[in-house]
């Protein structure tokens, strides 16, 4: 997948990789390929950055943990993180149907 197709969709693909659950960084990006079949291989200098910004923002909460026996900062979705995953998914549906209807050869419904 072309980096350039990414552009402007990393923040929500991170709090949706988050949704419910605390990850470290490199399982947030492990389940990014998980999730897209390998097509998502990010770079760490590209995913930590935008975790740091998503927790400055309000979206994340991060804290050090021990997973596997080494210490780890974790991040999760907070309130504003949720609220902002869900804004992101509607508005992915709607980009998705009408670039999806100009691709795919489909009229658009005529406005009332």
């Amino acid at each position: 997948m072309k980096a350039d197709a990414l552009r402007g969709h990393l923040d929500a693909l991170l709090l949706a990789v988050l949704d419910g659950r605390k990850l470290h960084g490199y399982a947030i990006i492990e389940a990014l390929q998980a999730r897209s079949g390998g097509a998502l291989d990010l770079p760490t200098g590209t995913v930590y950055p935008a975790l740091r910004r998503l927790e400055r923002a309000g979206f994340l909460a991060s804290e050090w943990d021990v997973v596997s026996g080494r210490k780890r900062r974790t991040y999760r979705l907070t309130r504003a993180g949720q609220k902002a995953l869900a804004a992101e998914r509607v508005e992915w549906q709607q980009f998705t149907s009408v670039i999806g209807a100009v691709l795919g050869g489909q009229a658009w419904p005529a406005q009332a």
